[in-house]
């Protein structure tokens, strides 16, 4: 069926997040028609156009800085009946991109907005990762000061359902040692440069997803997609954590002071008691790596 393209109306065209034959024959339909292209970078989507050989009409700059001064000059377009579009860097807008309170003033003043769908980073990992997918929530990208994601990470540890969100290269190591101090018996997935060249999945708790980057620091580089699994209810209610257990777990990835604390978070104990069985636990250790020595 032949896509019906109107004037007059704001198409929101999803584009490719890495891999460029990701896109729609829909997409590339519109593309070809349009005359006015808001994007969040007119360079990236001016390679995008000539990718597939479309000669870049007005290419418009709205990004998160100055979204707001471009309403009046979209609907200026929109008034005179041009083909016009709205499109992110990659994915689908609005979605952790430019957008929103551009929609928003143009639907409260009556303007028809279209969605033209396609790919997003959000459910290109969900579908793939191994977690609860029945019902789950999307966090954007977390605060950038650790103090504030720790608060934002500690609302999740009683939920039970998958949470997503985004993360760059520059904050994933700081955002997984917060993981790891606040959640540290949830399972996680990272998802690493999706439908690019260097794709990659990594699971586990995230002290071991944290060991692997420090490891490898080719690991740190690119654009990540975080999800967390939900904590069961019924599990939560019923389950009694065994302090001594735990530390043993803890103590064998992690310093003492950080496995302390960590037990603190998850056992609600007594910071000097947790402390003295920690130190128990490794003069034991020492002296059965001495005996077996």
């Amino acid at each position: 069926m032949k896509n019906q393209i109107e004037c007059g109306v704001l198409y929101v065209v999803a584009t490719p997040i890495g891999n460029l034959q990701d896109i729609t024959l829909r997409a590339l339909e519109t593309l070809k028609a349009a005359e006015v292209i808001f994007a969040e970078d007119t360079r990236v989507t001016r390679k995008l156009l000539e990718q597939y050989g479309i000669t870049p009409p007005t290419l418009i700059s709205c990004h998160e800085h100055n979204e707001s001064k471009r309403i009046e000059q979209l609907m200026h377009y929109l008034d005179l009946g041009k083909i016009t579009l709205l499109v992110s860097d990659a994915g689908t807008p609005l979605i952790s991109d430019p957008g929103f309170t551009l929609i928003k003033e143009l639907k409260a003043c009556g303007y028809k907005v279209t969605p033209i769908p396609g790919v997003s980073a959000l459910i290109t990992a969900l579908c793939v990762a191994g977690l609860a997918t029945d019902s789950f929530q999307f966090k954007g990208f977390l605060p950038a000061k650790s103090s504030t994601r720790k608060s934002v990470l500690k609302t999740l540890q009683q939920t039970t359902i998958t949470t997503v969100f985004y993360e760059s290269t520059h904050r994933i190591v700081g955002t997984l040692e917060d993981i790891a101090a606040v959640l540290p018996m949830h399972n996680i997935v990272i998802a690493k440069e999706l439908t690019k060249q260097f794709e990659r999945f990594s699971s586990g708790k995230a002290h071991e997803i944290l060991q692997q980057f420090q490891t490898d620091p080719y690991l740190v580089k690119g654009e990540f997609v975080v999800l967390i699994e939900g904590q069961s209810v019924i599990e939560t209610a019923q389950t009694t954590i065994d302090e001594d257990k735990l530390l043993h777990l803890l103590l064998a990835e992690l310093p003492i002071k950080k496995a302390v604390a960590i037990a603190v978070e998850l056992t609600a104990g007594k910071k000097n008691a947790l402390y003295k069985k920690a130190l128990t636990i490794q003069e034991t250790q020492s002296i059965t790596h001495t005996t077996n020595g």
